[in-house]
């Protein structure tokens, strides 16, 4: 993986949370993925474990993001109905380092998100490893440290 099929690669599974071509973005994520998003302590510190301290979103594999988008889909989450229009942002994309067909990338994001005539901003640091097996790019690993985390309604993947 070279920094620019990196960077096409996240600016595409941002593309899909957007267009809401769910069944893209989950194709972006391995079988295996960790999806979490930490919780803040109250000294300005994150969380540091999603299996003993509370989080946002935490996902131990993939069925948590399917189950997820699957109730988005077919209106099973009131959170999500209407869908809002978001607009996601990525920028200092960061390859801290790479081992092979596996890399381990740091970015920012801002993702303006509008619905019933109110628009939000969502802003923070994403941590992802990425994996290249069989030619495909997948997350294998994502934690999302949200900035604002004081925020007036429950927060989604995709807001994030």
């Amino acid at each position: 993986m070279d920094y620019q099929d990196i960077c096409n690669f996240l600016y595409r599974e941002a593309r899909y949370l957007d267009d809401r071509q769910w069944d893209d973005w989950l194709e972006c994520y391995d079988e295996e993925v960790e999806y979490w998003m930490p919780s803040w302590r109250d000294d300005d510190q994150p969380t540091e474990s999603p299996k003993t301290e509370v989080s946002l979103i935490y996902y131990p594999n993939k069925n948590g993001l399917v189950d997820r988008v699957f109730r988005i889909q077919t209106e099973r989450s009131s959170a999500s109905t209407p869908e809002p229009r978001t607009s996601h942002n990525l920028s200092n994309i960061e390859v801290l380092s790479q081992n092979g067909d596996e890399a381990e990338v740091r970015y920012n994001f801002l993702t303006m998100n509008h619905r019933y005539r109110q628009t939000d901003s969502y802003f923070g640091t994403i941590y992802v490893t990425l994996s290249k097996a069989s030619g495909e790019i997948k997350i294998t690993k994502k934690k999302i440290v949200l900035k604002n985390d004081y925020i007036r309604q429950v927060i989604d993947v995709y807001h994030i």
